[in-house]
């Protein structure tokens, strides 16, 4: 069921999606006029019977809960009366308070658990105004995916976030598409260590597109899948980190207990809702500086914070040739330099980066 109710002069709006067991809300940060266009918005793009028909999942607006609607993995009723929202797991006072963008994340939909956020904003994404900026935040999938096909497990405690982008093709940015990964990567650390007092949480992106504890663990990652309709890219860009779990691996907020007992600081715990506004509002900023100065505007930052400076690695297998990192070409392909061939770059497509073995090998 999808509720949507206001709950402030600037229209905020708030809405409860019930799936079996499973709750998923919706909500949208907007001036008022936006709120009211998107309820207008509505009206207009369903059927005769209410429904928004989705290759993954369609919706099915309904007027009240006592309609009889059944409930299947393709279709979820919604429900448009007045109601409000609650999660132990997610605020969305928090997630307002930081949420600080003109476009991006402004409609949030948001889900105990679900297979992927990646299937949630299916029916919506392609039509929807690009003022009313789409975004599915999870507690918990159960399908979530990584590049190449590879499995991300995700517990409770992760952020876990689904962003729509509309990218026009001849920009800088749609010219140079494999950028978006580098960029939501630097976004996920920036929305950490631009808080004052976290700068030095040591939180580091890997090419190309990791987020690592040093160059010793991962964080989260970021996975992107983009549409050219015409001579604009869609964009969804899927992204999960760890928050608050310390397992199996490590977390931010394991970081920061561990600077506090290094450094005799106090710094606060974070929180998933607090993040992944953050993440969003410092990719939004990212993704102007590209626009207007391409990658000479966000490189400088971004060197500062990889893993690679520096580095040497093996290409192709553990006997292989060595090479040094130099940095990132045009385009956010990896450049390596090798003795007595120069510098060559390397698609993030075709090869994978063995952290352990500083190696890396063609992919499969």
């Amino acid at each position: 069921e999808l509720v949507i109710s206001r709950e402030s002069e600037c229209g905020e709006c708030s809405c409860i999606f019930t799936w079996a067991d499973l709750s998923f809300s919706f909500y949208c940060r907007c001036l008022q006029e936006i709120h009211l266009a998107f309820l207008k918005w509505l009206e207009g793009n369903v059927d005769a019977e209410g429904l928004r028909p989705s290759s993954k999942v369609s919706l099915k607006f309904i007027s009240s809960c006592e309609s009889k609607v059944e409930v299947t993995p393709s279709l979820m009723p919604v429900l448009t009366e007045m109601s409000s929202f609650s999660s132990q797991h997610f605020s969305l006072e928090t997630y307002q308070q930081h949420l600080q963008t003109k476009k991006l994340g402004k409609i949030l939909l948001f889900t105990e658990v679900t297979t992927t956020t990646m299937n949630l904003l299916d029916g919506l994404m392609f039509e929807l105004p690009e003022e009313m900026g789409l975004i599915a935040v999870a507690v918990r999938q159960t399908q979530g995916k990584g590049r190449g096909g590879n499995v991300w497990l995700s517990p409770v405690g992760c952020a876990l976030s689904t962003l729509h982008i509309s990218i026009p093709l001849h920009s800088n940015l749609g010219q140079r598409i494999p950028f978006i990964q580098h960029l939501v990567s630097l976004a996920v650390v920036e929305a950490v260590r631009s808080i004052p007092g976290y700068q030095d949480i040591e939180l580091r992106v890997k090419w190309p597109n990791d987020i690592y504890y040093s160059d010793l663990l991962k964080l989260g990652g970021v996975l992107v899948n983009s549409t050219l309709i015409e001579t604009t890219f869609h964009i969804l860009i899927g992204f999960g980190f760890n928050v608050n779990n310390s397992n199996p691996t490590i977390c931010i907020n394991d970081l920061i207990a561990k600077f506090n007992r290094e450094e005799g600081t106090e710094l606060k715990a974070l929180s998933a809702d607090c993040l992944i506004a953050r993440t969003v509002t410092v990719l939004e900023r990212l993704i102007e500086v590209f626009q207007e100065k391409g990658p000479n505007g966000v490189l400088p930052l971004y060197y500062k914070y990889w893993v690679h400076s520096g580095k040497q690695v093996r290409l192709r297998s553990e006997d292989g040739p060595m090479a040094w990192i130099v940095g990132i070409d045009d385009y956010g392909y990896l450049q390596v330099h090798q003795e007595g061939k120069g510098v060559e770059s390397v698609h993030p497509d075709g090869n994978s980066f063995d952290m352990l073995r500083n190696l890396i090998v063609p992919k499969h």
